[in-house]
């Protein structure tokens, strides 16, 4: 640990803290830091981190990836996503095809890509083949995506957009009026795409101290002193703990792509339900690559319900910082990333994946 992150942690254990405070922290590579830095075992027991809605692979819809595992196994398309997604599994009975890597397994083509420039890498390579591209993620991911849209596409290549905005979560639980936090840690890197003024909302209308944080302990421990003072002095406000990268505005290049290709839609997310204003989805300019429509035998809206996790999962409880995930009753039991029952398992942005890989067991502190 650095001299500096040294001297916010004596600064934070200074502080006479009354009870305790609850700071949810957004981003699935915040918990990652403060988890594999050992942050929590570090900070006041009057502390609670908790890790909140910040992993898209976790809240990813259920019949989004039903649907891009039949057009892999019925269309004959090649399939192509992000890695972790393809171990995500859907609600099937037993012996149906549960996971785009089963899919793989049966013999379809998936295959996993680190870039939207492999998508179409890939169509180019394969003009005679349809090539459908599973495009999930937050802001900060979906920005590349649309500067690949508006670079050109190539003819073969579709689009299934499962892209989602970060604060409508985070609004959601606030208007729910039993949010469960006291203080919030906003996203370093969706805030560098889209600005700091995305996040003034809390602050201004729930009166909940804010602060934006980098991944490194000296910038997560600055916004955790920073939230904890503004609770202390009542005085909530935003602050901005990562100036190397936040600025006033955000990526004007990256917004304007965002605009250009995407429009924002009511969305659903797994084990919650419909968001409003959510959702990113493709301009109708661009519908001649929409795999919705290319493919419209397959969106099963039949599939679309709140709370699809499966039995004895409590991923959507985790996801909105209801339970921690050693509090979920499958958690290291049924439940492990060799044999993910639920998403937060699979990915790593997913807090039981990163709990489970920090070294928490049931019988253990949170890390």
């Amino acid at each position: 640990m650095t001299q500096l992150a040294q001297q916010r942690l004596k600064e934070i254990r200074a502080l006479e803290l009354p009870c305790e405070i609850r700071i949810m922290n957004v981003c699935g590579g915040h918990e990652r830091s403060i988890s594999m830095a050992g942050l929590r075992s570090l900070l006041p027991e009057q502390i609670r981190l908790i890790p909140g809605p910040g992993c898209p692979v976790c809240i990813c819809p259920e019949e989004d990836i039903y649907q891009a595992i039949q057009l892999a196994m019925k269309e004959k398309t090649i399939v192509v996503s992000f890695g972790d997604m393809l171990r995500v599994p859907v609600n099937v009975p037993r012996g149906e095809i549960r996971s785009l890597e089963q899919a793989k397994a049966a013999g379809a083509d998936v295959r996993p890509i680190a870039s939207p420039r492999d998508a179409v890498r890939i169509a180019h390579a394969h003009p005679e083949k349809t090539v459908v591209f599973h495009a999930v993620g937050f802001e900060t991911t979906l920005a590349p995506i649309a500067a690949m849209i508006e670079e050109g596409l190539p003819e073969n290549l579709y689009l299934l957009m499962s892209g989602r905005l970060t604060w409508p979560a985070v609004a959601m639980l606030l208007d729910s009026g039993a949010p469960g936090l006291d203080a919030l840690i906003a996203p370093g890197h969706v805030s560098t795409i889209m600005g700091p003024e995305e996040w003034n909302f809390v602050s201004e209308q729930h009166r909940i101290p804010t602060a934006i944080a980098g991944f490194t302990p000296d910038s997560l421990l600055a916004a955790v002193h920073s939230v904890l003072m503004q609770w202390l002095n009542r005085a909530p406000q935003l602050e901005n703990c990562y100036p190397q990268a936040v600025k006033p505005g955000g990526n004007t290049t990256a917004r304007r792509c965002l605009a250009d290709c995407f429009e924002v839609v009511t969305a659903n997310w797994r084990g919650i339900g419909q968001i409003p204003a959510s959702g990113f989805d493709l301009k109708p300019t661009f519908a001649a690559h929409n795999a919705r429509l290319r493919f419209p035998a397959h969106a099963e809206q039949a599939r679309r319900h709140a709370g699809e996790m499966p039995p004895g999962c409590e991923c959507a409880s985790v996801v909105l910082g209801k339970i921690s995930p050693v509090q979920c009753r499958i958690y290291g039991l049924t439940c492990t990333p060799r044999n993910p029952v639920g998403p937060c398992m699979v990915s790593d942005e997913g807090a039981c994946r990163i709990w489970w890989a920090a070294g928490v067991r049931k019988e253990s502190e949170p890390a």
